[in-house]
Formats: C-alpha cells, structure tokens, sequence
C-alpha cells in the first residue's frame, strides 16, 4: 500500500507498540505520531528519518500526492518538491497504452471488461506530476536563508579563491588557478595591489570555501598553503593532492567546509 511505502522510506514501523503496550497502527495522524514519538523517546524504537504526515483537507485536485516541505533557519515551512498523481489529464487528451497480456486476464477475472475508448487493447494510464525542486526561486531562497550566505562547497558560487603572497607569485596562482578551474572549480586568483593580509581578508569575508596561500616555499615545492574561511590552517599540500580532496568533499556533499 501506499502508506507501508512511505512507513519504509522514512523508517517508520507501520504497526507499533505504545508505551502503554497496546498496538497502534501510524497512519500519519497527528495522535499517532505523538504516540510513536514517546515510544522513540523511550527507547523503544529509533528515531525515523521523518515523520511523515498526514494532510486530509489539502486541495489536490487531480489525484493524492506527496508533499515535501523544508524548513529555512527560522523554522517556517515551505513546499518544494511534490509528487503527485493525475487521473484528469488521461482522460481529457485520450491517452492510452496496450496492456499486457497478464493484465487482461487479471481484468477478466475481477469481472471488468478490458479496453477504453472501443479498443479492447488499450488501458488509460496515470500520470504523475515530479517536481524535484518546485520552485527554483523558492528552493534557491530557502538555501540562502539556511546557509546564511556559506554555502557548502559543492554548491558555493565561490569555491576557492588563490592568494599570492607577493606579485612575484602571480604566475604561479593563476597555474594553480587553472588547474582548479579545469578540474571544475569556480577558483579565482586575487592579483591586485592589496596587502596580503587584506586579500586573505577579503577572500574569508566573500565567503570563498578554501583559500590557497603560495609564496617562496609553495612555489618551489610545487605546493599551496590551505586554509578556509573560518581562519583555520589546514597545512601544505601539491596541487594534485588538493584537487584530490577537494573533489572528495564535493563528491560527498560534504558540510564542513
């Protein structure tokens, strides 16, 4: 059924034991998911995924459907993705497909004469409506409120941002920042006149995930200094091993950086 199927994705039991030990079955009722969180509260079963919720008096017009609503860093709720099924559309524009020969014989023997629209072939199918995202507006402004501007790195519109100690290392960055670039980096080298002091500065308060520092000693081991942008140092590593790591991090979706 459809309620086992979300029991299982969002590890709910769809039938459990209260604390007073009677038998309660989660149907996404507000009375049953307070029951079921005092039994997680007592140790009786782990903590779900998600509580997924019931909601009766929604307007879905074409069919029921799933809801997913995040919340943003005040705790207010927004639908973004949805799933839902249609069985308007079907019959407005005539869709059909030919079933197949176990489904006739199932259709035969509930009694139910096959075929729609005169063809003894064809079956009306269902449509569903799969909205990811929703709204793109909606779920890119949610992020920027939940993130406060620091987006993680694997989807931070300014990923690394290389610093030269002194211009004599100009040269040297932008390599590095090639290199960062065609490894599908957003990598900026910062070549201006400012004081190195004031571009490290710069790049924490632009909010850049990773800052590489490279002055005499990176240029001659063909290293970069790592630090990020919450001033922490993360020592030396080659240019190899740092697109190594960073592309761990973006490939694990990684929170901390």
């Amino acid at each position: 059924s459809t309620q086992s199927t979300w029991n299982e994705f969002c590890g709910i039991p769809g039938d459990f034991e209260e604390v007073g030990g009677s038998t309660v079955l989660y149907d996404g009722s507000q009375q049953a998911i307070k029951k079921l969180k005092v039994a997680v509260a007592a140790g009786k079963y782990p903590e779900p995924i998600q509580y997924w919720l019931l909601n009766p008096e929604d307007a879905a017009f074409y069919g029921p459907k799933i809801d997913i609503q995040v919340e943003d860093c005040m705790r207010r709720k927004h639908q973004c993705a949805t799933v839902q099924l249609d069985f308007n559309l079907p019959e407005r524009f005539k869709l059909t497909y030919v079933m197949s020969e176990e489904e006739k014989k199932q259709l035969e023997q509930k009694g139910e004469t096959p075929g729609v629209d005169g063809v003894a072939a064809h079956a009306r199918p269902i449509v569903i409506h799969r909205a990811v995202l929703g709204s793109v507006e909606r779920i890119m402004a949610v992020l920027t409120e939940h993130y406060g501007g620091k987006w993680p790195l694997w989807i931070s519109p300014r990923q690394v941002c290389v610093v030269p100690v002194a211009h004599d290392y100009d040269e040297y960055a932008e390599k590095v920042r090639s290199t960062l670039h065609q490894a599908g980096f957003f990598a900026e080298a910062d070549l201006s006149d400012n004081s190195f002091k004031k571009k490290v500065a710069l790049a924490q308060t632009s909010q850049f995930n990773v800052i590489l520092v490279c002055g005499k000693q990176e240029v001659s081991n063909g290293t970069v200094s790592v630090r990020t942008r919450d001033n922490q140092q993360h020592g030396e590593k080659t240019v190899a091993e740092c697109v190594e790591w960073l592309l761990q991090l973006a490939a694990s979706y990684s929170k901390d950086y």
